[in-house]
């Protein structure tokens, strides 16, 4: 019998799992705010969408109204005067689906069209997403996946089945990001446009480009000038993939719309071609296109985000900006080695995007509000527009929350909307603004609701940050109990777990999985090791090379530090890690069998040398100090180096059970890595099991196997975490 029993679900778990997550904001008007939140369902297995609506109506208590968002409506904006919405809708007909794009003034549709014959799905994710309004308001740009290109006349069957690379993980259906363009003319006889007096076109380049180059994150200039970011083929014909990687060839591009009279009798859908122009060098990747505009909306600055093809697949963000006036460039912020004792900041470590309404007006200068890693949290900072001076507005104060924070989006005046969450307090929603001595305040909008034995449960929680003064600048979060942490005799069970990357933070954010397993009675450790973003990219590079022996021997400290604080104790350890977290938990386990009682692993990185067929084939080199190009083959001395740098060289020594948690559609950390391992084990007669999840990717982050991933690694320790193998 498999020393896996389920014990049962929990409460905790499903409660703080079903909070509401805010995602995104708008300001739909003067003083009105929208925010959308991302809500888990366990009872119907489906993650939904839940939108308050929040008039700003000062010195009132604060109200909103709620609505439950259609699955239909894949993406969502607002025109620059606030009159107007734009969605893009997909509806369920019979076993296909139709597509709209619809505008709407208030609670009236002014345009909509059908454009399911045209292209594929709408395209709405982080990397490619569009939808942008032109100044007068008559035009819209969106991002959808082109229809394969395939003559109704002809039988040749070759299109149909001709490769097209995808952009990865998990996007395997991502191939041919289009832009379309959506114009309507509205009339005096009806407040609805008729469809003769709208048209769409798909836009391509005239000019000829070296490699193949697809466009998203378009946003509108002038009524006939675009910006976009460009995602380049490699030479060899791939698109690596994007997620978590900010290293790919890819730039700014400016893109002239032809003169609108030239289309007159342009067929719906046809392709027009647009002269285009690469604004950014081949040697830095650039993404996130954003606008700046004078009182008159003439656009006055266009800023971006930029890091450096290749090498670590993330790194110390720079953002730039190009004068519209003049066509000049500049480096707004720079990257930054290392922080200084005079000057602390350790750089831009951002999302992927700055957000969409990013700019604040205040005492006369233009600022770009964005939040950024600092070390184990993120922060608020303020970003002249002029000079790239950079004000930390959250800074932590003796006693204060440990906050980390989120940007939803400004009123591009005076007012902007934050997320914000500690370890142990769950994420609510806050505006920002200056009161009238010109100072920073915050109120709060919404906070989530609890149960009250949630809430006192999550009172006897305490986080610390811990610095680990052998192996600077690593540092871990310690979440534990207050009670049990006092009780007399062992300490708990300490579970260390490793973030992925390994370019990646954990972060004081709330994680409801992370604090359910506290609330289990366990103390948690999350180490950001050597190669954490947030610290400098001095210690991102450091770790290039190394991967398997310097952010080991930094957890390893980790582990020793607590115990000689007396947080934890020897004997009493166990280790949980995904994707390069799990690469770490299966090294410390056969490196130091003696050291954890038990590990669970999430698409474990197992073997480096046999990881080739990965979405992110560039990783495999990189991260472990050899080179990578078009050309690069797996050779003998490359997968020799490899393998000694891999978990899959220390198998013979693990004593602790292993729990590995797979998802089977995973492009990133394919299975067949993970099942390596247990095989392996299996047949070394050691403890271990698997489950295997049909149709997940890499986060293993669908409603039910996120939970039943969750309830085996709490099960598994449960089983082990006591007890020495």
């Amino acid at each position: 019998m498999s020393p896996l029993q389920h014990t049962g679900p929990s409460t905790f778990y499903t409660e703080l799992a079903e909070l509401p997550l805010p995602v995104s904001a708008n300001f739909v008007a003067g003083d009105v705010v929208r925010v959308t939140y991302a809500v888990r369902d366990h009872e119907r297995n489906i993650k939904r969408s839940v939108t308050k609506t929040f008039p700003l109506i000062p010195d009132h208590e604060t109200t909103y109204a709620t609505s439950h968002d259609s699955s239909e409506i894949k993406s969502f904006a607002t025109s620059p005067s606030k009159s107007r919405q734009a969605i893009l809708r997909e509806v369920a007909n019979g076993s296909s689906t139709k597509r709209f794009v619809e505008v709407w003034t208030g609670t009236q549709i002014e345009a909509s069209l059908d454009v399911t014959k045209y292209h594929d799905v709408f395209l709405t994710d982080d990397f490619l997403s569009s939808l942008s309004f032109s100044p007068s308001e008559t035009s819209l740009i969106y991002t959808a996946e082109a229809n394969v290109n395939t003559e109704d006349d002809t039988d040749d069957p070759y299109p149909k089945f001709r490769y097209a690379p995808h952009f990865g993980e998990p996007s395997r259906t991502k191939k041919r990001p289009t832009l379309f363009l959506f114009r309507w003319t509205k009339s005096s006889k009806s407040t609805r446009v008729s469809k003769q007096d709208m048209s769409l076109f798909a836009l391509s380049t005239s000019q000829a480009t070296q490699t193949p180059v697809l466009f998203g994150q378009a946003t509108f200039a002038t009524e006939d000038l675009i910006f976009a970011a460009g995602h380049e083929h490699t030479k060899d014909g791939r698109l690596l993939g994007v997620k978590g990687c900010f290293n790919r060839p890819m730039g700014i591009w400016e893109l002239r719309l032809p003169e609108s009279g030239s289309l007159d009798g342009t067929p719906l859908g046809a392709k027009i071609s647009c002269n285009s122009s690469k604004l950014t060098p081949p040697e830095r990747s650039c993404r996130s296109p954003r606008i700046l505009f004078d009182d008159s909306r003439t656009p006055i600055k266009l800023f971006w985000l930029s890091n450096p093809v290749g090498g670590a697949h993330a790194s110390c963000v720079s953002l730039e900006s190009r004068d519209l006036t003049t066509a000049s460039n500049k480096i707004l912020v720079d990257t930054v080695m290392e922080p200084t004792t005079d000057n602390d900041f350790p750089g831009l470590y951002t999302e992927y995007n700055i957000p969409s309404s990013p700019f604040l007006h205040h005492e006369g200068r233009v600022y770009i509000v964005l939040q950024s890693l600092w070390r184990s949290r993120t922060t608020v900072l303020f970003i002249d527009t002029e000079s790239g001076t950079i004000t930390d507005e959250t800074k932590p104060r003796f006693g204060e929350p440990m906050y980390s924070w989120n940007v939803l989006a400004t009123d591009d005046k005076t007012r902007f909307i934050c997320s914000r969450s500690t370890p142990t307090t769950p994420s609510d929603v806050s505006l920002g603004y200056f009161d009238q001595y010109d100072n920073l305040s915050w109120t709060v909008l919404d906070k989530p609701l609890l149960s009250e034995e949630a809430e006192r449960a999550l009172d006897d929680l305490t986080a610390s940050i811990i610095p680990i003064g052998a192996r600077p600048p690593t540092e871990t979060l310690v979440i534990q109990s207050k009670k049990a942490s006092a009780r007399p005799g062992p300490k708990p069970v300490c579970v260390t777990i490793p973030h992925g990357g390994p370019h990646a933070t954990s972060t004081t954010a709330f994680s409801p999985a992370t604090v359910a397993l506290a609330l289990e009675g366990y103390t948690l450790s999350l180490p950001n090791y050597t190669g954490s973003m947030g610290f400098g990219e001095k210690y991102i590079r450091k770790l290039l090379g190394h991967c398997g022996t310097m952010d080991v021997h930094d957890i390893v400290e980790s582990v020793n530090e607590l115990i000689r604080l007396g947080i934890s104790e020897p004997d009493r350890q166990v280790i949980q890690g995904g994707s390069h977290g799990g690469f770490l938990a299966a090294h410390l386990i056969g490196q130091y069998p003696d050291l954890f009682n038990a590990a669970v692993m999430r698409n474990p990185v197992i073997s480096a040398g046999e990881l080739t067929g990965s979405d992110i084939p560039d990783w495999i080199y990189t991260e472990f100090g050899l080179d990578f190009s078009p050309e690069a083959l797996m050779t003998p001395a490359a997968y020799r180096k490899l393998f000694e740098a891999s978990p899959i060289a220390h198998v013979d020594r693990v004593r602790a059970p292993v729990l590995l948690l797979l998802g089977e559609d995973d492009l990133r950390v394919v299975p067949t890595q993970g099942m390596r391992f247990y095989h392996a084990l299996k047949g070394r007669e050691k403890s271990v099991d698997m489950l295997t999840f049909p149709k997940e990717t890499h986060p293993l982050e669908g409603v039910e196997a996120a939970r039943v991933s969750w309830e085996a690694g709490r099960d598994w320790f449960k089983a082990f975490a006591e007890e020495r193998q």
